[in-house]
């Protein structure tokens, strides 16, 4: 018997050893696997485009604390991809510090705030301040936190507001192509699976 072919007490082959699976990066479990899922599921690429561009602006309304609810109304009213949009929430955090500091200044400069008057964005302060207890009493830092800066987040809100119908369709006609071209590749992959056929088997003697 050849002894680089074991086969079981009954004669037949052994199975061999699975393979381990292949790891998966964050961006793949995370955004491009349930937005491919949505895609197969009938949702169209107009769809996932305006999910991801009204989610994304909803995500970087400046004011920290409520963009997760901002995320879930957004997606409610637009009828839009409630997983995907509270992912990018999570996600856009870094931008939405770096947003929120652009809505600030874009904010105090139309309503002309004098320099002396202007939100402090020292982030080791503003952390010791108002948010370094933040997770144990959120909402108490954030009633804080917008009491003693409530001129500079109207500010920032207003400048956001502004920005929001420019950003929105901008966003969604270039994300609209890509989300095509993933459609039309899944189309072709799918053709090509169907004219192949499934792979032949063979009985096990």
């Amino acid at each position: 018997m050849d002894q680089t072919s074991p086969t079981s007490p009954a004669g037949s082959p052994r199975p061999l050893p699975a393979l381990p699976p292949k790891v998966r990066t964050f961006w793949q479990r995370r955004i491009r696997d349930p937005i491919v899922v949505q895609l197969t599921q009938g949702i169209t690429p107009e769809k996932i485009a305006l999910t991801l561009a009204a989610g994304s602006a909803a995500a970087l309304f400046p004011v920290f604390g409520v963009t997760t609810l901002i995320c879930f109304i957004v997606a409610l009213v637009l009828r839009l991809n409630q997983p995907i949009i509270q992912v990018l929430n999570q996600i856009l955090l870094p931008v939405h510090i770096a947003t929120f500091l652009l809505c600030v200044r874009l904010g105090e400069f139309l309503f002309q705030v004098p320099p002396s008057e202007r939100l402090m964005l020292d982030p080791r302060k503003i952390h010791q301040m108002y948010f370094e207890d933040f997770w144990s009493h959120p909402l108490h830092s954030l009633s804080y936190y917008i009491k003693d800066n409530s001129d500079s987040v109207i500010y920032s809100i207003v400048a956001w507001a502004i920005l929001v119908p420019l950003y929105v369709p901008l966003m969604y006609y270039l994300l609209r192509p890509f989300m095509r071209g993933v459609v039309k590749v899944k189309a072709e992959v799918a053709a090509k699976k169907a004219a192949t056929g499934p792979a032949p088997t063979h009985p096990v003697p």
